[in-house]
Protein backbone atom coordinates (compact mmCIF):
# COMPACT_ATOMS: atom_id res chain seq x y z
CA UNK A 1 0.00 0.00 0.00
CA UNK A 2 1.57 3.21 -0.96
CA UNK A 3 1.31 6.55 1.32
CA UNK A 4 -1.64 8.29 -0.74
CA UNK A 5 -3.75 4.86 0.08
CA UNK A 6 -2.75 4.42 3.64
CA UNK A 7 -3.44 8.64 4.36
CA UNK A 8 -6.92 7.65 2.53
CA UNK A 9 -7.36 4.62 5.28
CA UNK A 10 -6.72 7.20 7.65
CA UNK A 11 -8.58 9.62 6.68
CA UNK A 12 -11.67 7.86 5.82
CA UNK A 13 -11.65 6.11 9.11
CA UNK A 14 -11.52 9.25 10.76
CA UNK A 15 -14.66 10.72 9.46
CA UNK A 16 -17.34 10.38 12.20
CA UNK A 17 -20.24 11.80 9.78
CA UNK A 18 -21.42 8.62 7.56
CA UNK A 19 -22.58 11.48 5.15
CA UNK A 20 -18.96 12.72 4.35
CA UNK A 21 -16.17 11.05 2.15
CA UNK A 22 -12.81 11.67 1.01
CA UNK A 23 -12.60 13.00 -2.22
CA UNK A 24 -9.28 12.78 -2.92
CA UNK A 25 -5.19 13.01 -1.34
CA UNK A 26 -2.47 14.24 -2.38
CA UNK A 27 0.81 13.64 -0.87
CA UNK A 28 3.44 15.20 -2.86
CA UNK A 29 7.39 16.20 -1.54
CA UNK A 30 8.77 19.49 -1.72
CA UNK A 31 12.31 20.81 0.35
CA UNK A 32 11.82 21.10 3.77
CA UNK A 33 9.10 18.23 4.30
CA UNK A 34 6.33 16.70 2.28
CA UNK A 35 2.65 18.40 1.85
CA UNK A 36 -0.24 16.54 2.31
CA UNK A 37 -4.17 17.37 1.20
CA UNK A 38 -6.61 15.53 1.98
CA UNK A 39 -9.74 16.76 -0.04
CA UNK A 40 -13.37 15.52 2.01
CA UNK A 41 -16.72 16.66 1.15
CA UNK A 42 -20.06 15.66 2.47
CA UNK A 43 -23.95 14.55 0.72
CA UNK A 44 -25.79 17.28 2.94
CA UNK A 45 -22.18 19.89 2.95
CA UNK A 46 -19.08 20.02 5.13
CA UNK A 47 -18.56 22.76 8.29
CA UNK A 48 -15.80 24.45 9.32
CA UNK A 49 -15.85 22.70 12.19
CA UNK A 50 -16.10 19.12 10.32
CA UNK A 51 -12.93 20.14 8.82
CA UNK A 52 -11.32 20.74 12.30
CA UNK A 53 -11.89 18.29 13.91
CA UNK A 54 -11.04 15.84 11.08
CA UNK A 55 -7.61 17.78 10.48
CA UNK A 56 -6.83 16.97 14.41
CA UNK A 57 -7.60 13.47 13.95
CA UNK A 58 -5.40 12.66 10.73
CA UNK A 59 -2.61 14.39 12.06
CA UNK A 60 -2.73 12.50 15.79
CA UNK A 61 -3.42 9.17 13.49
CA UNK A 62 -0.39 10.20 11.40
CA UNK A 63 1.57 11.18 14.26
CA UNK A 64 1.08 7.44 16.26
CA UNK A 65 1.54 5.87 12.91
CA UNK A 66 4.47 4.87 11.20
CA UNK A 67 3.53 6.22 7.84
CA UNK A 68 5.41 9.64 7.22
CA UNK A 69 9.21 9.70 8.37
CA UNK A 70 9.76 13.07 7.74
CA UNK A 71 8.42 16.57 8.57
CA UNK A 72 5.23 17.19 6.93
CA UNK A 73 2.62 19.88 6.64
CA UNK A 74 -1.09 18.72 6.56
CA UNK A 75 -4.31 20.30 4.90
CA UNK A 76 -7.78 19.42 5.16
CA UNK A 77 -10.69 20.98 3.22
CA UNK A 78 -13.50 21.06 0.87
CA UNK A 79 -13.38 20.54 -2.75
CA UNK A 80 -12.92 24.06 -4.87
CA UNK A 81 -15.06 25.26 -7.34
CA UNK A 82 -12.09 24.87 -9.93
CA UNK A 83 -12.13 21.30 -8.54
CA UNK A 84 -14.07 17.98 -11.45
CA UNK A 85 -16.39 15.89 -9.65
CA UNK A 86 -14.74 13.00 -8.95
CA UNK A 87 -17.17 10.39 -7.12
CA UNK A 88 -20.57 9.35 -8.41
CA UNK A 89 -21.54 10.22 -5.01
CA UNK A 90 -21.00 14.14 -5.59
CA UNK A 91 -23.16 14.19 -9.15
CA UNK A 92 -25.74 12.81 -6.44
CA UNK A 93 -25.71 15.90 -4.17
CA UNK A 94 -25.20 18.39 -7.42
CA UNK A 95 -28.66 17.51 -9.01
CA UNK A 96 -30.34 21.02 -10.00
CA UNK A 97 -26.98 22.51 -10.20
CA UNK A 98 -25.09 23.42 -13.70
CA UNK A 99 -23.01 21.29 -15.11
CA UNK A 100 -20.23 21.81 -17.91
CA UNK A 101 -18.99 18.63 -18.78
CA UNK A 102 -16.39 17.46 -21.09
CA UNK A 103 -16.88 13.86 -22.66
CA UNK A 104 -13.91 11.37 -23.66
CA UNK A 105 -14.61 12.43 -27.37
CA UNK A 106 -13.80 16.27 -26.42
CA UNK A 107 -17.16 17.56 -26.75
CA UNK A 108 -18.46 20.05 -24.16
CA UNK A 109 -21.73 20.11 -22.74
CA UNK A 110 -23.52 22.40 -20.42
CA UNK A 111 -26.45 22.17 -18.84
CA UNK A 112 -28.83 21.63 -15.57
CA UNK A 113 -27.96 18.28 -13.94
CA UNK A 114 -31.81 16.56 -13.24
CA UNK A 115 -30.95 13.20 -12.83
CA UNK A 116 -28.11 10.63 -11.82
CA UNK A 117 -28.37 6.88 -11.48
CA UNK A 118 -24.87 4.45 -11.39
CA UNK A 119 -24.32 3.92 -15.27
CA UNK A 120 -25.20 8.10 -16.31
CA UNK A 121 -26.11 11.07 -15.74
CA UNK A 122 -28.99 13.65 -17.12
CA UNK A 123 -28.86 17.25 -18.49
CA UNK A 124 -31.11 19.59 -19.44
CA UNK A 125 -29.72 21.57 -22.01
CA UNK A 126 -31.15 24.94 -23.22
CA UNK A 127 -30.59 25.13 -27.08
CA UNK A 128 -31.64 27.88 -29.83
CA UNK A 129 -33.02 30.98 -29.74
CA UNK A 130 -36.04 29.46 -28.23
CA UNK A 131 -34.17 28.46 -25.69
CA UNK A 132 -35.78 24.58 -26.09
CA UNK A 133 -35.06 21.93 -23.50
CA UNK A 134 -33.68 18.54 -24.43
CA UNK A 135 -32.58 16.04 -21.74
CA UNK A 136 -29.24 14.48 -23.05
CA UNK A 137 -27.79 11.20 -21.05
CA UNK A 138 -24.18 10.87 -20.56
CA UNK A 139 -22.45 7.41 -19.34
CA UNK A 140 -19.95 8.09 -16.65
CA UNK A 141 -17.93 6.20 -18.42
CA UNK A 142 -17.61 9.22 -21.38
CA UNK A 143 -17.07 11.57 -18.80
CA UNK A 144 -13.51 13.17 -18.83
CA UNK A 145 -14.04 15.75 -16.80
CA UNK A 146 -17.53 17.17 -14.85
CA UNK A 147 -17.23 20.75 -13.37
CA UNK A 148 -20.19 22.90 -11.19
CA UNK A 149 -20.81 26.08 -12.94
CA UNK A 150 -21.26 29.11 -9.94
CA UNK A 151 -23.86 31.26 -10.90
CA UNK A 152 -24.35 35.07 -9.11
CA UNK A 153 -28.17 35.28 -10.21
Amino acid sequence: MDLREKITEIAQSELTDDSQFIVDVVASSKPGGRKVVVIVDGDTGVTIDDITNLSRAISAALDEQPVMDDAYTLEVGTPGLDQPLKMKRQYYKNIGRELKVHTTDKKIIQGLLTEVSEERIVLDIKEGKKKETKLTEIPFGHIEKALVMVSFK
